[in-house]
């Protein structure tokens, strides 16, 4: 177990008691058992960081939104907000978010992240897909919490639908980058990308997805994901099964159980997953990566099954949800997860960023905890 403050510890036992009895813990005994400050401080460092590292940044002042770090950091942080009770957001999520609204009011005058001139064909397009899907998302998750749509939000959806291929083998989905870096930049991301664009459709305010202008959009959508599903690995699959919560008509009732089960089929005896058992993915330096339950697995898998309706008094989420508090590092706030890409040092800048999605899917995880 990792260092634990002395309310962890207490809290513990009641949220052992909690799983024995199929129970949704208390909020306040999850609240006390992990440390919402010091996730919020390690994002927010982290997110700062990546806001002034010379590789990402990009033309008209802005940073690359990278889906390790600031696309998670996006999703997590007014979830922190609330936890929190903060008034005021933190100058790196300002700065994240004045970046994407730059970017998406600008899009035919901003060079795209990653040019074909200086990375080689077709990476102009992987990129200009890429970034579409994730501003849309980014810019829904912030006018939902204000409640309305926003012109930088609708010139996003209005940058995402363009891209979208409507014939070929990846009609109703995105280009998307691939560096062949697992699991969201590789030969299987384009999947996940088309998921995130479902999110952003899903969580855009004033029922932005019954609009009747977008009905083949979402067909095309729906039927790719639906066409594709059964081929991809579980991580993918999770996704999909948090899609499905927020846009309806992606998966039948048969589908997402099947999907759930798989999920559960994979779990560790100790309540977590690990990365590995997600997908097939092999390292390039021939490392074998250790199976062991690690935050972004575990996060990302509790997260997407509470999303698609199971509640915490299921005793395996609940005994995810415990994985998650025991195994938050108290010393910096974060959860851990490594590369399943190559062997990587864990405390190097770059080593982190299985650790910085790690840490907000996490946060996600034990936010949605007794929520709606």
């Amino acid at each position: 177990m990792k260092l634990l403050h002395a309310a962890a510890v207490l809290a513990l036992p009641v949220l052992a008691a909690c799983i024995a009895a199929r129970q949704v813990p208390r909020r306040s005994a999850m609240a006390a058992a992990w440390d919402a400050r010091g996730a919020a401080a390690y994002l927010d460092g982290r997110q700062g960081w990546w806001q002034t590292w010379p590789t990402a940044s990009r033309d008209h002042g802005t940073s690359c939104v990278s889906c390790h770090t600031a696309l998670p950091y996006a999703l997590s942080r007014p979830a922190l907000a609330g936890e929190l009770h903060e008034t005021e957001s933190p100058a790196a999520e300002r700065k994240l978010l004045d970046d994407v609204r730059t970017r998406a009011v600008l899009w035919k005058d901003v060079e795209p992240f990653y040019p074909d001139q200086t990375r080689g064909i077709p990476k102009t397009s992987e990129s200009r897909g890429t970034e579409a899907v994730l501003n849309a998302l980014i810019l829904a998750v912030a006018d939902a919490r204000r409640g309305r749509a926003s012109d930088e939000g609708r010139a996003a959806f209005a940058n995402m639908w363009a891209l979208q291929f409507r014939s070929g083998d990846i009609s109703g989905a995105w280009a998307w980058l691939n560096f062949h870096l697992a699991p969201w930049e590789s030969d299987d991301a384009t999947f996940f990308g088309a998921t995130l664009a479902a999110v952003a459709v899903g969580t855009a305010p004033e029922e932005y997805a019954a609009r009747p202008e977008l009905e083949p959009r979402l067909k095309l959508l729906r039927e790719y994901l639906r066409r594709q599903a059964s081929t991809q690995g579980l991580y993918n699959r999770a996704s999909l099964l948090w899609a499905s919560s927020r846009l309806p008509g992606l998966l039948s009732a048969g589908e997402r159980t099947a999907i759930v089960e798989a999920l559960f089929s994979a779990q560790h005896a100790d309540g977590g997953w690990g990365m590995p058992s997600l997908g097939q993915w092999k390292r390039s330096d021939g490392s074998t990566a250790d199976d062991a339950s690690d935050g972004l697995a575990t996060g990302f898998v509790s997260f997407a099954m509470q999303e698609a309706g199971l509640r915490a008094n299921d005793s395996r989420i609940a005994s995810s949800l415990a994985w998650l508090v025991q195994h938050q590092n108290r010393a910096t706030g974060q959860w851990t997860a490594s590369s399943v890409n190559k062997k990587r040092d864990g405390n190097s800048d770059t080593g982190k960023f299985m650790s910085d999605a790690a840490t907000a899917y996490a946060v996600l995880a034990l936010t949605r905890t007794g929520v709606r």
